[in-house]
């Protein structure tokens, strides 16, 4: 099971933000949105850009940092792009390409010689599309352990011994996940642990359009709030890569988020975060003069407590300014109805296809150095 610091970490983060998010990048944009600082203490954060993609390194290298961020303390990189999104093969392949170099940092870090044995388990349930992610990236590696030890040494050089599997999910095994992990590295030995799973974002346009790649390990079932027992380097006794990938966002995030984007669209929020829309007919666009609103800050909610802002404390809509009131009235008033329901784009299954081909085609990239990305290519594509 997660150990009660994890836990305290995670739940603090959510009380404080009123946010759910597995993705180290947003709870890091949240702190700098809610606290206003670009720099958080013990927390370093490089970007970089490429073509296709956009690269986010962020280090958590203290307990005051890991405390804020609700995040352990390690390196999380995160790979975003639209590429994951529009069906383009040839981004596809570039991006696949630089989620191999990144991956291929963290096994430099860990000090893993090139023929270290790893094993590969694909977390998740592949009977629910937006959570077999894990599932269909073991499908489509280049397993190569039962190979490695037959042939000889001359032979070996630029692969690596990779096993894997798909554990399925406590529900269909009756046992936990952590549990199976445990016995399958405890009989083999394994130098690394990989693991692959779904992921919950706090935003619906990072929806299977990101990846994450962390070395504190994972926690099985994060992602729609089960806890189960962690998958880490402390568990197992071997390093332990997270990779993950935010298939589902929390029905209240996407209410906030709508009625946020809808109240800056009207003008009556400034337009933090949110792009110059592209033009479109005067009859589609929005006339604040026909919306029925409330403002003012005098009203008898606002006096209740003792409220003396300057500022109006009502959006709109009635509702807090304050982006944490909001979701934690939106969650309550949803919470009868909609509040614990977890969303997923309808096209789910070919995003889920593209993007576990596109993590699949890195790691096989990553772990064998002497397979072109041509080959790799080819290979994913007669499966």
């Amino acid at each position: 099971m997660p150990k009660p610091e994890e836990q305290a970490i995670d739940m603090q983060f959510m009380e404080r933000y009123q946010v759910r998010t597995d993705l180290a990048l947003e709870a890091h944009e949240v702190i700098v949105e809610r606290e206003g600082p670009p720099e958080i203490a013990g927390v370093v954060v490089e970007n970089e850009e490429t073509p296709f993609a956009k690269i986010s390194r962020v280090s958590i290298r203290s307990d005051e940092g890991a405390q804020l961020m609700g995040k352990m303390k390690g390196n999380y990189v995160t790979l975003e792009s639209e590429a994951l999104r529009n069906r383009n093969k040839e981004a596809q392949e570039e991006v696949s390409q630089t989620f191999a170099k990144e991956l291929s940092a963290f096994l430099q870090l860990k000090g893993l010689p090139e023929n270290a044995s790893v094993l590969l388990i694909g977390l998740g349930n592949w009977n629910a599309t937006p959570d077999a992610v894990g599932p269909k990236v073991v499908e489509q590696v280049l397993v190569t352990r039962h190979l490695y030890e037959l042939s000889p040494p001359e032979l070996r050089g630029g692969l690596r011994p990779l096993s894997a599997i798909a554990p399925g999910v406590l529900g269909l095994t009756g046992i936990e996940t952590g549990e199976i992990v445990q016995g399958i590295v405890d009989k083999i030995g394994p130098q690394c642990v990989i693991c692959v799973d779904a992921l919950a974002s706090r935003s619906t346009t990072r929806v299977c359009s990101t990846i994450q790649i962390a070395d504190t390990g994972i926690h099985p079932g994060s992602g729609v709030g089960n806890k189960r027992m962690a998958i880490t380097q402390e568990a197992l006794g071997v390093p332990v890569i997270a990779i993950g990938v935010p298939t589902v966002v929390n029905a209240v995030t996407i209410a906030s988020d709508a009625m946020e984007l809808l109240a800056q669209e009207m003008g009556f929020r400034p337009r933090v975060g949110l792009d110059q829309p592209p033009q479109a007919p005067v009859a589609a666009k929005l006339d604040p003069r026909k919306i029925n609103v409330r403002m003012g800050s005098n009203d008898s909610a606002g006096q209740a407590d003792g409220n003396s802002q300057s500022e109006p404390r009502y959006d709109a809509f009635g509702l807090p300014v304050d982006p944490q009131q909001k979701r934690y009235l939106i969650g309550r008033l949803l919470q009868p109805y909609m509040g614990s329901m977890i969303v997923t784009p309808k096209d789910i299954d070919a995003l889920i296809a593209d993007v576990s081909s596109v993590v699949a085609g890195g790691i096989n990239a990553a772990l064998h150095p002497a397979i072109d990305l041509t080959d790799i290519l080819n290979y994913l594509a007669a499966h």
